[in-house]
């Protein structure tokens, strides 16, 4: 039995998956958004960028008006306008991240972004200090093992880093 009553179970369950599925749009509508700035166009069929990003926002099942809305905001026919913006870091064992974010506010970013580091024991390196470590493509120029014992905390910070509505992918040379 499932308690008091079984809609509020059912309830709870669903305020979570909503609470999920409304991140993942979120992040899908600002990956469109910058995928719009990056190739200068707001059609799919001469953007490559774009292309990409809605392909993966309708696999998601991200209404058409929320795809659409995200590129008007991206042309600047809404108010908002997004930034790409990519921070670098050195964690433990002296793996290199690169977080790819897109802010409307980067004051606001760059400080949620060294909170969650700093309480991981981490800092926000300088520009290219861990870019030179990854190819064009984003890929590892080569892997560093992740001790055993860190493995669980180095999980917990890509998590937290997941979990902001700003950083949009993560990029990192550890091998688990």
């Amino acid at each position: 039995m499932s308690g008091h009553s079984k809609w509020s179970t059912i309830k709870r369950k669903k305020a979570i998956e909503d609470n999920k599925r409304g991140k993942d749009f979120t992040k899908l509508a600002k990956a469109i958004t910058v995928a719009v700035k990056k190739g200068n166009n707001g059609d799919p069929e001469l953007n490559s960028y774009l292309r990409i990003a809605v392909e993966k926002a309708k696999q998601l099942n991200l209404p058409k008006d929320k795809i659409q809305s995200a590129i008007d905001r991206a042309l600047g026919k809404e108010g908002e306008a997004l930034i790409e913006v990519n921070y670098e870091a050195y964690v433990y064992g002296g793996i290199g991240l690169i977080i790819y974010c897109g802010t409307d506010n980067t004051n606001r970013s760059i400080n949620e972004v060294k909170a969650i580091l700093s309480k991981h024991d981490s800092g926000i390196g300088t520009p290219n200090s861990v870019a030179y470590l990854f190819n064009s493509e984003g890929q590892p120029s080569f892997k560093i093992p992740l001790q055993k014992e860190l493995t669980d905390r180095f999980n917990d910070l890509l998590d937290e880093l997941e979990d902001l509505d700003d950083v949009m992918e993560l990029a990192h040379n550890a091998e688990f």
